[in-house]
């Protein structure tokens, strides 16, 4: 026979628990969640402060729980980082921009660490941690150009080694993939650079030749390369694509460029890899950016001849503005 006051006592305790969050299944979910993930970028005013937002948004969508952001100045103190890092226990380490890359690339090796929002990073870097590269994968961009223009064969590029040369590897495999030749020609310096360019856009086939500007400090100035390469181009009807967004605006054909909440995505998958299995776990290198948006400039597209209606491509970004 149930003794009654002991069952509604009894009742009475589970009911408690349950709002007090210590029922066992209650607590067997909260074991089960996702290790502490810190996400370190840049203090900056906009529009980079939305797009890092933007990215925190996509990791938290990721690992279902709320993430530590810690914004980060130039000046930023290693030691201070790695006490806050400690009294969060924190388990893994998302650094953003080169601020974020900077303080995490000082902090002890006891966290892993998952880079993002940077295009690129010396080799020793690269080897200890997760980079994901804001450049554009050179398979994507080969595989759009060959749906956007069918009759491509050769795809020019003018590049500094020291920035792109893990880049240009991908793109001679993506090529080969598609049918294309790759043409790199290497440049250290800005006289360089636009030598190689002149004499690749005098003597290149509108026909069949496309000339690709990669994200490249040294070959690709905004002041001096960008004009010149979109004037004698336009004039020889020669098609141009980038690897940076603000090109198509000022003409280049088309370009692909990070889709943010789903970078931040990928961040938090490899991020919760390295909280479950550590600051061990095998993750290392340099990726290209696969999370990519379509623009194209239709002014452009016309000059060219090309009818990108019966393309039948989603474009994402469209210049001129509507």
């Amino acid at each position: 026979m149930i003794d009654r006051p002991v069952f509604w006592l009894t009742l009475r305790a589970l009911a408690l628990s349950l709002l007090l969050g210590v029922w066992p299944f209650a607590r067997a979910s909260a074991d089960d969640s996702p290790r502490n993930i810190a996400v370190i970028y840049p203090d900056i005013g906009e529009p980079y402060r939305s797009v890092f937002s933007t990215i925190i948004d996509g990791i938290e969508d990721q690992t279902k729980s709320r993430v530590t952001p810690i914004a980060v100045g130039a000046n930023a103190n290693p030691q201070d980082i790695t006490g806050e890092l400690r009294r969060r226990d924190v388990r893994a380490v998302i650094a953003l921009g080169r601020n974020g890359l900077k303080v995490a690339s000082s902090l002890d090796r006891q966290w892993g660490v998952v880079a993002g929002g940077v295009l690129s990073v010396p080799e020793s870097q690269a080897r200890d941690f997760s980079v994901h590269s804001l450049a554009p994968d050179p398979a994507l961009l080969l595989a759009r150009l060959k749906v956007i223009m069918p009759g491509a064969k050769r795809v020019i590029v003018v590049y500094d080694p020291k920035q792109n040369d893990w880049l240009i590897r991908l793109a001679q495999d993506a090529a080969k993939a598609q049918g294309v030749e790759l043409v790199a020609y290497e440049a250290q310096d800005l006289k360089a650079a636009v030598r190689q360019y002149r004499e690749a856009i005098q003597t290149a086939d509108p026909k069949k030749d496309v000339l690709w500007l990669p994200q490249d400090s040294t070959t690709v100035d905004e002041s001096v390369v960008l004009p010149m390469v979109l004037e004698e181009s336009w004039a020889r009807g020669l098609a141009v694509f980038s690897s940076s967004v603000n090109h198509v605006k000022r003409g280049v054909l088309f370009s692909l460029y990070p889709d943010n909440a789903e970078l931040g995505r990928v961040l938090g998958r490899a991020a919760l890899v390295y909280a479950t299995n550590g600051a061990s776990a095998p993750l290392r290198g340099v990726s290209p950016l696969k999370e990519v948006l379509l623009a194209v400039n239709t002014r452009t597209a016309n000059h060219l001849g090309l009818n990108l209606d019966a393309r039948r491509l989603r474009f994402d970004m469209v210049f001129p503005e509507p």
